[in-house]
């Protein structure tokens, strides 16, 4: 890991305003492997064709790669059956899809959404439109003192007319790990289903679904080494097949007549249309290479980097990191949102960038969030498998000169 992966990744040997690139933007986005750009180079050069509509041999190709990263996908996280995989643009789509096909279809008035004060928009906006559609009522967790979801709040909150608990598996800002099997429990127990947002957890430890008390989780490919344009739904086969097509087209249909139609199976009832040929692919290749390295490896040393990263951060005056340390229970991944007095998140990023660090500055898609803690944004630093402790210093040090620098500006206080 770290050093030792970087010439994987050929983006990151370059200099940014003639200083070596720091890429600190991983739960943004991250990196691609050569594995994976080869074979993104491979399909388009090789076999491009579309899939499941041609014997020809660049189509039978093209399907047999697409089916095969679905089975790679299958594999990373531990799904029963290939079946369970429905291949989405992104996770917000998926997010999506599940709001309209589960919601619409199940949600009556009085029903009840249970979420959370620190989720991403794409795991609030769909259930706001569903609500206002259906007469469902939104309930939202809010946080401990260390700010985790407060499972003592949660349990207040789900009943008899809870219908679905959604949540994020990992706060894409706070850090914080969700107690999966607690809210698992609770969920089922009130005969409620549980939705996991694991765009933050898929690419950074091992997920085991069939063991996870999940019912969906959604996952972004281009979080985990993939290209951008390809995400994933993982829902239960026996949920999936009572599910009504989400959009119409070619690819989702069993026979079409003039007045009618009958659907295919899951999960081709949900990918209308031409897919993402190229970017499944490369999704696919993005778990071999990460199924290479091995899931419980990469938790191990984000983990490592990730300690590393906050205790470091911590000892500047004047920051405050927000989410739990480390040691929390459950911990915290392997990245640190932060706000430093008097200086706004945008202005420190744009300096850091002058001296080539790659941080994300804003509400990271979580607004209500910032307005619970009392800020209008934060910077945020989040690691990978290739970022290393060298960096980490570098950005420090770094990030100690500009406060510095604005503290020098006539007026600041």
């Amino acid at each position: 890991m770290g050093k030792n992966l970087r010439n994987e990744f050929p983006i990151l040997d370059q200099e940014v305003h003639e200083q070596p690139l720091i890429y600190f933007d991983n739960a943004a986005t991250s990196q691609k492997p050569l594995a994976v750009l080869n074979k993104l180079e491979e399909y388009y050069k090789g076999y491009n064709s579309n899939v499941h509509r041609g014997v020809h041999s660049l189509s039978a190709r093209a399907t047999t790669e697409y089916e095969e990263a679905r089975q790679k996908v299958a594999s990373f996280v531990n799904a029963s059956t290939w079946k369970e995989v429905v291949f989405t643009r992104n996770a917000s789509e998926a997010l999506n899809l599940v709001a309209y096909t589960w919601g619409m279809q199940n949600l009556k008035p009085g029903d009840e959404i249970v979420l959370s004060v620190l989720e991403h928009h794409s795991n609030l906006v769909p259930w706001q439109i569903v609500a206002q559609k259906t007469g469902a009522v939104l309930k939202h967790v809010g946080l401990t003192e260390d700010e985790r979801i407060d499972m003592e709040h949660l349990r207040t909150l789900v009943g008899p007319r809870t219908k679905l608990v959604s949540l994020a598996h990992i706060s894409n800002t706070l850090g914080c790990v969700l107690p999966v099997d607690e809210v698992s429990e609770l969920a089922h127990s009130h005969g409620a289903l549980l939705l996991l947002d694991a765009c933050q957890s898929v690419p950074h430890m091992k997920i085991d679904v069939q063991s996870l008390g999940a019912d969906f989780i959604v996952a972004s490919g281009h979080k985990m080494c993939a290209p951008t344009g390809i995400g994933f739904l993982w829902g239960r086969y026996d949920l999936l097949e009572t599910l009504d097509p989400w959009m119409g087209g070619g690819e989702m249909i069993q026979d079409v007549f003039l007045d009618h139609s009958t659907y295919a199976d899951p999960p081709a009832r949900f990918e209308a249309g031409t897919p993402a040929i190229g970017e499944a692919i490369g999704l696919g290749a993005a778990c071999d290479f990460l199924t290479s390295l091995g899931m419980d490896n990469v938790h191990h040393y984000e983990q490592q980097i990730g300690d590393y990263l906050y205790q470091e951060l911590a000892k500047v005056e004047g920051v405050r990191i927000f989410g739990p340390k480390p040691d929390a229970p459950g911990g915290r991944a392997a990245l640190c949102s932060f706000h430093v007095d008097g200086i706004h998140a945008t202005d420190l990023s744009m300096i850091l960038d002058q001296k080539g660090i790659a941080i994300r500055s804003g509400h990271h898609c979580t607004q209500p969030l910032h307005h619970y803690l009392g800020v209008n944004a934060s910077a945020r630093a989040s690691l990978y498998i290739y970022n290393s402790k060298d960096e980490v210093d570098a950005f420090i040090s770094n990030l100690i000169e500009v406060i510095e620098f604005f503290k020098d500006i006539e007026g600041f206080e």
